[in-house]
């Protein structure tokens, strides 16, 4: 399963190396391309919403098959991880795991195993 990721702090992608994941494509822009199906990690922009470039990249690649979100608990313990939800109501995937900050070594193994099951 391909993984795709967009991370502004740096923790997301903090987590997909952390997995050993190297061939990981990085949402910049919103206009890259994917084919075939995959796991999206994000992190949670402003007060809750999708990032703009992820609602971008979503629109333009079918595919998507679970979630996994990135947030601040301490900062936004209102809104923690709010566009993994909304993602995965939207498009009617799963949620792997909603992770504070660059996650503990054991939600990675949590996210490995879903993975690994997908």
């Amino acid at each position: 399963m391909k993984v795709v990721y967009a991370s502004r702090m740096g923790h997301v992608e903090g987590i997909v190396n952390r997995l050993g994941i190297t061939d990981a494509l990085k949402i910049e822009s919103g206009t890259e391309k994917c084919d075939g199906d995959y796991v999206l990690f994000t992190y949670t922009d402003g007060q809750g919403i999708v990032p703009p470039t992820v609602e971008a990249f979503l629109a333009a690649n079918a595919g998507v098959k679970a979630v996994v979100g990135s947030g601040s608990m301490e900062r936004h313990a209102d809104t923690f991880n709010f566009a993994a939800d909304i993602i995965a109501e939207k498009y009617n995937v799963p949620i792997l795991a909603k992770v504070d900050m660059d996650g503990t070594d054991e939600d990675l193994e949590t996210i490995k195993a879903k993975m690994a099951s997908l």
